[in-house]
């Protein structure tokens, strides 16, 4: 059984010179770092977790599998800056954001991509997905990047909230 989101659009956000000055507050006890080959089998493990069944794949083994071909350059080039973990106390990683340098699809802005960003479900609420996102608004701005742009489910209340507080907007393709 496959699950489907539904209906995704793009959103973007000009990246603005003072976003690399942006400082990505996380929680007490949260420490953010980048990913490392290592955290491979953990971030599909979170990933399996964070999502319905079907999103990311309907076993664990296809959930580790997708993220590691996101991290071989399958949905484009991951951009080690902007590629972050979450951590708690004994390393236990509790949120991810991978972003590419730019997506592969055609349908969208030409500026690095947040292709997936996830949180442990007893993590939520925390800002964590906020510094998460933080760090990769000031990673823009630090390689001069001119927008970050991602996708999310029309019905993916939480995350629209999210991102329209850090100011991202729907984008359409140029007609």
């Amino acid at each position: 059984m496959s699950f489907s989101w539904g209906e995704l659009f793009t959103l973007v956000r000009p990246v603005r010179p003072a976003d690399a000055d942006l400082v990505a507050t996380v929680p007490d006890g949260v420490l953010a770092r980048r990913v490392e080959p290592s955290d491979i089998e953990a971030i599909g493990r979170l990933y399996f977790a964070a999502y319905p069944r079907g999103v990311p794949g309907d076993s664990l083994e296809e959930a580790v599998s997708d993220i590691t071909a996101s991290f071989a350059g399958e949905y484009g080039e991951p951009w080690p800056d902007a590629c972050l973990v979450a951590g708690i106390a004994g390393g236990e990683i509790v949120g991810c954001v991978i972003t590419v340098t730019r997506a592969p699809w055609s349908d969208t802005p030409d500026c690095p991509f947040v292709i997936e960003l996830f949180t442990a479900d007893g993590q939520r609420r925390r800002g964590i997905a906020r510094a998460l996102m933080q760090h990769v608004l000031g990673a823009a701005a630090g390689a001069d990047a001119t927008a970050v742009a991602l996708r999310v489910a029309v019905d993916n209340v939480a995350a629209r909230a999210l991102y329209g507080g850090l100011g991202f907007v729907a984008w359409s393709p140029p007609s």
